[in-house]
């Protein structure tokens, strides 16, 4: 099983950060579905393609309100908590392989601090821009800033 995971909204001061993930054996029906990081896709677009990535893909979602992660933040920097949502996400999916778009300007540092919170060994890949590079990722774009909006 492989695994993409992002976010929507970790820049704005108001409203929430969403943390998506989708787990598939392929990618083969993501890149059917031609799908592309949410930020190059039309609102509709994005509407119409979320239900088919839910039909394919397991997934799971987390909704982190701004007063949480002004919390968080008093105990931990954005990226660690950033880092420990993925890890949540996907520790509820149980992937071999996931892909993550890294929010650390060091991909290796951002793969690491995942992996730390992790109870099992995957492989993790942590790219910058990884919603352009790899379908899972782009759908669970998708999935985090449909669920945002």
């Amino acid at each position: 099983m492989i695994c993409g995971v992002d976010e929507a909204g970790r820049g704005p001061v108001v409203g929430p950060m969403v943390v998506a993930a989708v787990c598939v054996e392929s990618d083969a029906p993501l890149r059917q579905l031609n799908v592309r990081d949410s930020k190059k896709l039309s609102p509709e677009r994005r509407e119409a393609l979320a239900p088919e990535i839910r039909k394919l893909c397991r997934h799971e979602v987390l909704i982190v309100e701004a007063e949480d992660i002004d919390a968080k933040r008093s105990e931990m920097s954005l990226n660690d908590f950033e880092a420990l949502l993925f890890a949540d996400v996907i520790g509820k999916l149980k992937p071999e392989v996931a892909y993550v778009d890294s929010a650390d300007v060091n991909e290796y540092d951002f793969r690491r601090a995942i992996a730390h919170h992790l109870k099992f060994d995957l492989e993790i890949v942590s790219k910058h821009e990884a919603d352009d590079l790899f379908p899972v990722v782009s759908a669970a774009s998708i999935l985090a800033k449909v669920t945002r909006d």
